[in-house]
């Protein structure tokens, strides 16, 4: 039997919902819509649900708008059916429901990420710690200490001991050798990085070496590492190195290829920093690009580098795309629709609805409230009075009569502004909710079991009676 989904919702949602359900064609489950009796649907509360809903035979799920605030668990129970909080935005139901209304599991991945603090020698061992915990809450697995040409580090042995007592697990990443056996004295778990001459250090100490040829792109010598790794019976990780676009950047990815190839067992390691560090270009889509190429070719090692202030969130990034990445494998499917987090300046929908929706909500629209909304022909403003569209927020402000209401007229000229940014950049815009960017600018937790605070228009309302 066909499972029933029972959709609830108010009076201004209810015809765009149906519409929405009805463009699904025939589905494996029957539907239906219940309007609750309120006139915005995320303003329906535990109490009202009780009192007024009668829910149909069969009903075996109940889907609330995503920003209902209410226990679902006592909903459930109340009325023994499986209530969930769908999308908070309509136009988002058909991949909900695409997913049977579950989300998908990002909690596993397979990636490790090092994270390099490349100005450690300037630091002190306090500011180590501070810098270990930021990369540690954005993602990072393993703290990486970058020491620099011709600059001491005389805290270096005490960082490692101090950064590995609080609980880090830590690289040191030299090319000076007595760095990195004073590293590998003081417990570090990786040195980065030995090649097939170099790679004798490793012998006397557990640190797992990071293995790079003795001569850049040459394949044959860090083979010779990896043979002298193997028949010393020691843990290793090999690094073909990603070289910077225009100098050599194809024919590195090809060395990481054919490195797979040749050693199809090993454990790889990649540096994304020649690419997001050294492009102009904004790093969530490069770094999407550089951990799908590790997905595929089973590289579970990245060490990422932030020196630029256009990579401020690449640890973040990284996070995010390995969890994408591994469930989207492990589903055998294409990176799409488990997680907006690398998608920052556009949305794959910016828009909830059309004009026509638009047009059609502001006709049964029956207060002074202002709605506003986007389309792909504008901005939309209405309320009982009337309905406007522009593409420039400074046209509208002249017919809103709002000009001897500071309070409402900044409020307005706020949301406009955000309205058109969002519009301009192909982003979605909701009312009274920031503008979304992705691991970019993550956005403040919500408490989906408390009613929302009353928004700007309505407060000043209430305030000033």
């Amino acid at each position: 039997m066909a499972e029933r989904f029972v959709f609830l919702t108010g009076h201004l949602a209810r015809v765009r919902l149906e519409k929405q359900l009805t463009t699904l064609g025939q589905t494996d489950f029957e539907w239906s819509v219940i309007d609750i009796g309120v006139k915005v649907a995320a303003l329906m509360t535990e109490e009202i649900i009780k009192r007024r809903l009668t829910l149909p035979d069969g009903a075996s799920r109940v889907i609330l708008p995503g920003r209902y605030r209410g226990d679902l668990e006592r909903l459930s129970s109340h009325f023994d059916v499986h209530f969930v909080r769908g999308p908070d935005e309509i136009a988002d139901l058909p991949a909900f429901l695409g997913r049977a209304g579950e989300l998908p599991d990002l909690t596993r991945h397979d990636m490790r990420i090092f994270a390099e603090i490349v100005d450690a020698p300037m630091l002190s061992v306090a500011g180590l710690v501070a810098r270990a915990q930021v990369l540690t809450a954005a993602g990072a697995d393993v703290i990486d200490l970058g020491c620099l040409p011709e600059t001491p580090f005389p805290l270096l042995e005490e960082a490692v001991r101090t950064l590995k007592g609080e609980g880090f697990s830590v690289s040191v990443d030299s090319a000076n050798l007595d760095e990195l056996k004073t590293g590998a004295r003081a417990g570090a778990d990786y040195l980065l990085s030995l090649n097939e001459e170099t790679l004798p250090l490793a012998f006397d100490h557990p640190a797992v070496p990071v293995l790079i040829p003795s001569v850049p792109g040459d394949l044959d010598s860090l083979g010779r590492a990896i043979e002298a790794a193997q028949k010393a019976g020691i843990s290793f990780i090999a690094d073909a190195v990603l070289d910077p676009i225009h100098f050599g950047f194809a024919q590195s990815v090809g060395r990481f290829i054919e490195a797979r190839r040749r050693w199809p067992d090993i454990e790889l390691l990649m540096g994304t920093g020649n690419l997001t560090e050294l492009t102009d270009a904004d790093t969530s889509g490069i770094t999407a690009v550089l951990a799908g190429l590790c997905s595929e070719l089973a590289i579970r090692n990245v060490l990422v580098v932030h020196v630029s202030p256009h990579t401020v969130r690449t640890v973040e990034e990284h996070d995010i795309a390995r969890r994408v990445l591994f469930a989207a494998r492990q589903d055998g499917s294409l990176p799409r629709g488990y997680h907006p987090g690398l998608l920052q300046v556009h949305d794959r929908k910016p828009f909830v609805a059309t004009g026509e929706d638009i047009d059609a909500l502001a006709d049964v629209v029956r207060d002074a409230n202002f709605r506003i909304m986007t389309a792909e022909d504008g901005i939309h403003i209405f309320n009982s009075k009337g309905h406007v569209l522009a593409t420039d927020a400074f046209e509208l402000f002249p017919g809103l009569g709002v000009e001897a209401d500071g309070a409402h007229a900044f409020y307005l000229g706020a949301e406009l502004m955000k309205a058109e940014i969002a519009w301009r950049l192909g982003k979605r815009y909701v009312q009274d909710e920031p503008l979304t960017w992705g691991v970019a600018a993550p956005a403040p937790e919500v408490d989906r079991m408390r009613l929302a605070e009353a928004g700007h228009t309505l407060r000043a309302k209430k305030e000033g009676k």
